[in-house]
């Protein structure tokens, strides 16, 4: 295909989430055409999967700005920018009107689900005129393969569905998957699964901010039904490395998290199980059995009837297996920003802003946005993602040095490293544990006794 004809070609969106909808609005204020394929059934349908969840950056930090030129020229009226949305106010509020404008909903199609990702006529392993051949995108549509061509391809889908198992090894089981109707991955919404919950043993795994969500949550029903259990394992050495900045957040509702947690820490609502290196998960009488290291000590905790596995996500790159791509082998993410987000090397939730440059993969005009560009590092913000497309999109329409500026400023998290010396852990004999790090007596079955649950 001669170059011309290519230039003609839409760039396609890969995920109709926030990050892919700002990609679409940025190619739309530069007069560019787009075809953006959706999985779910609706806009969001991963953001509304957590939708009962407050976010703790407000408004301002989840617009895109030309989303919202775009937006406010329709008539749209803002929200409060300093209010923290919910997932689903963050998509009926901004999301689906984005969506509906006429220049936008002609170009997108729900429920398709990329399963292939091409260039026309050529495996991965063929060179010669690569840069020059359109890409396909294989979609299932209405259960039907269709065929797209793109002159470039933006793969905003995110990791959400494509969760961490139990183990701390990172390797799915298949005593795990024989126990999924009893696990729950992600953040449950505890309201709506009272049922599943109330005066049940809940062990809560991970320790980020989907987490500590899932573990308030689980306090207000253990308010309401006392006899509600609740234990929290993570493979942090001490619990207080979880706390965050609080008050010293630039994000007042993040900072309030680590404020929460504490509390419900300190007053022993929660038995805390760390550090916990989970090795096996099982089922005996009814009862989920989790074995690991637990502080140094083999154990095996008996008697829980529920899991939340918080543990984070993964990429999804199995329908890209004909594309050449650069990603880190430890990370999973884009390989140049591995050294900027490696949860080994930083504490710091946030990252300096990067754009396409960072972003440039092997195969000319395909690029990974969003959060699966962070492959398995924590602690993502819409805002970083906005900026990733606007730079892409600079680059892609030959604005070369619109592509290079930076036009982002993050708050700060308010910590960078965590210092804290274990209250279980005392420095010499005379130093006694404090209740701020014990989780309370541990009404489980385990197989030895602990301080600190």
């Amino acid at each position: 295909m001669n170059e011309s004809r290519q230039q003609t070609l839409p760039v396609a969106i890969i995920g109709g989430g926030p990050v892919g909808l700002a990609a679409a609005a940025q190619l739309l204020t530069k007069g560019e055409e787009f075809i953006l394929f959706e999985s779910g059934s609706s806009i969001g349908s991963s953001v509304l999967e957590w939708g009962h969840v407050r976010m703790f950056s407000p408004w301002h930090y989840n617009i895109d700005r030309a989303a919202k030129e775009f937006l406010l020229k329709s008539g749209w009226s803002p929200p409060n920018e300093e209010e923290p949305p919910t997932g689903r106010e963050l998509v009926n509020d901004y999301l689906l009107p984005l969506s509906h404008l006429p220049e936008m909903k002609t170009k997108i199609y729900l429920n398709a689900k990329v399963v292939g990702v091409a260039r026309k006529g050529l495996d991965k392993l063929k060179t010669a005129q690569r840069e020059n051949a359109p890409f396909q995108v294989y979609v299932e549509i209405d259960g039907e393969t269709k065929v797209f061509e793109a002159r470039a391809v933006i793969d905003s889908s995110g990791t959400w569905r494509h969760p961490n198992p139990i183990l701390s090894n990172g390797l799915w089981t298949k005593a795990e998957k024989m126990l999924e109707n009893r696990i729950y991955y992600g953040i449950p919404n505890v309201k709506e699964l009272e049922s599943r919950y109330k005066d049940k043993a809940v062990m809560v795994i991970g320790s980020g901010h989907s987490a500590i969500n899932a573990l308030l949550e689980l306090a207000d029903l253990k308010g309401k039904f006392p006899e509600t259990q609740i234990y929290w394992a993570m493979r942090k050495k001490r619990v207080q490395e979880v706390y965050g900045g609080q008050e010293n957040d630039g994000l007042p509702a993040r900072g309030e998290l680590g404020i929460k947690i504490q509390k419900l820490v300190d007053t022993h609502q929660i038995n805390i199980l760390t550090p916990f290196y989970i090795h096996g998960v099982s089922e005996t009488d009814g009862k989920i059995i989790v074995t690991g290291d637990l502080k140094g000590e083999e154990v095996s905790i008996n008697g829980i009837d529920e899991v939340v596995v918080s543990t984070g996500f993964r990429p999804d790159t199995r329908f890209l297996q004909e594309v050449r791509l650069s990603t880190d082998p430890a990370v999973e993410s884009v390989e140049a920003l591995a050294p900027l987000i490696d949860p080994n090397i930083h504490s710091c939730g946030t990252v300096r802003p990067h754009g396409e440059a960072e972003l440039r993969q092997p195969e000319k005009n395909f690029y990974i946005v969003g959060m699966k560009s962070y492959g398995r590092a924590p602690t993502f913000l819409l805002a970083t993602g906005y900026e990733q497309v606007r730079s892409v999109v600079a680059y892609l329409t030959g604005d070369f040095e619109g592509a290079k500026e930076v036009q982002l400023e993050l708050p700060e998290t308010g910590v960078c490293r965590t210092n804290l010396a274990s209250c279980c852990e005392p420095s010499s004999p005379a130093q006694q544990p404090t209740s701020s790090c014990c989780g309370g007596p541990v009404k489980i079955e385990i197989t030895r006794s602990s301080c600190c649950g």
